[in-house]
């Protein structure tokens, strides 16, 4: 071998070794309230591939489903106090801390499509306004993950808003209570994981849980055989947030590829449900579910409801901010008339 080619040999050697030396690692612990046979908990598995392969094994993530290390409502705090590291669940369980978690977590009653929605957030301000709202809780919003409008299950016939009257269903903190409560239901706030027993134990008639294809798989409709497609009610933006210090902390092609992994998460989410949404629907029939589809006056009636409960519930300046945010950019889509 002659000098030349010793040279370059040795130098590229000292190259490799010297990315090496250079390559910065990332070790993330993730909790999310979606079980892992659920269509979501699947995706979120997709994700946690993408990162790491992505990252070349630099990322590291160990993942919890079924929220597993503490209460789903428990788990952004549990980041925030570095328990863990990230938050994969949904803004809307921190509506105790600042009713504008409510406008980042489900606005209910406002977009038609996950797609709609999604535009608000990477187009219409959203992210900056809601980045704004995080960090005030040491928290960073890395994304969206956005299935479609949700389901419910129950025991009984949910055909229209008359239907609500007396019926007690398990819902999740926030604005929805308010919203049921003045259509004559009876919501009862507790965990993701207590739906089933609760159902199973006739605690409640009902509940509104995820999407179709989601309370499918979690075996809701094993105990009741009621359900509404397409969904209507709530559209709720799951959310991925990190520890702003373990955020900042790394560097920065790591938080890229968990930023643009979550934009493609967003769009596999609501192709995904499209197809799973419907197969579901088919099964259920099959299987003896009643599919209760409203009709556009009953809609458009729970709709009303909704938006007029938007100012009651926007409590603080963050929350007036992202509702003036969120009408705006309805109104653009042709959603809110413009005299709203």
């Amino acid at each position: 071998m002659n000098t030349f080619c010793k040279a370059a040999l040795a130098a590229g050697t000292i190259a490799l070794a010297g990315s090496t030396a250079l390559a910065q690692s990332t070790t993330l612990r993730i909790q999310t309230h979606y079980a892992p046979e659920t269509v979501s908990g699947k995706l979120a598995a997709e994700y946690i591939d993408n990162v790491q392969t992505m990252s070349n094994g630099e990322i590291e993530i160990e993942m919890f489903y079924s929220s597993s290390v503490v209460a789903t409502v428990e788990t952004f705090d549990a980041a925030s106090n570095g328990i863990i590291d990230c938050d994969m669940t949904g803004g809307g369980y921190q509506t105790g801390k600042n009713p504008a978690f409510q406008f980042v977590g489900d606005i209910m009653g406002g977009y038609s499509t996950p797609y709609q929605q999604l535009s608000w957030l990477y187009y219409g301000g959203g992210l900056d306004a809601a980045q704004d709202l995080y960090n005030q809780y040491g928290m960073q919003l890395v994304g969206w993950w956005v299935y479609g409008q949700e389901s419910l299950a129950s025991s009984k016939p949910i055909r229209n808003a008359e239907d609500f009257k007396d019926w007690k269903f398990r819902s999740p903190p926030g604005m929805e209570t308010k919203i049921f409560e003045k259509l004559g239901a009876s919501p009862i706030v507790m965990d993701f994981t207590e739906i089933f027993t609760a159902l199973e134990t006739g605690i409640i008639d009902g509940a509104d849980a995820s999407g179709i294809a989601n309370n499918m798989g979690m075996g809701l409709y094993d105990i009741v055989k009621h359900a509404n497609f397409p969904g209507f009610h709530s559209m709720p933006s799951d959310h991925l947030t990190c520890n702003k210090a373990v955020w900042d902390g790394m560097p920065e092609h790591h938080r890229r590829i968990m930023s643009v992994a979550m934009e493609s998460l967003a769009l596999r989410t609501a192709l995904t449900f499209e197809k799973a949404n419907a197969e579901a629907v088919a099964q259920l029939k099959e299987q003896g579910v009643t599919i209760h589809a409203w009709s556009d006056e009953d809609l458009q009636a729970f709709r009303d409801a909704a938006q007029a409960t938007w100012p009651e519930f926007a409590t603080s300046p963050e929350a007036e901010a992202l509702v003036a945010s969120h009408m705006d950019y309805l109104r653009q889509l042709g959603l809110v008339s413009e005299t709203n």
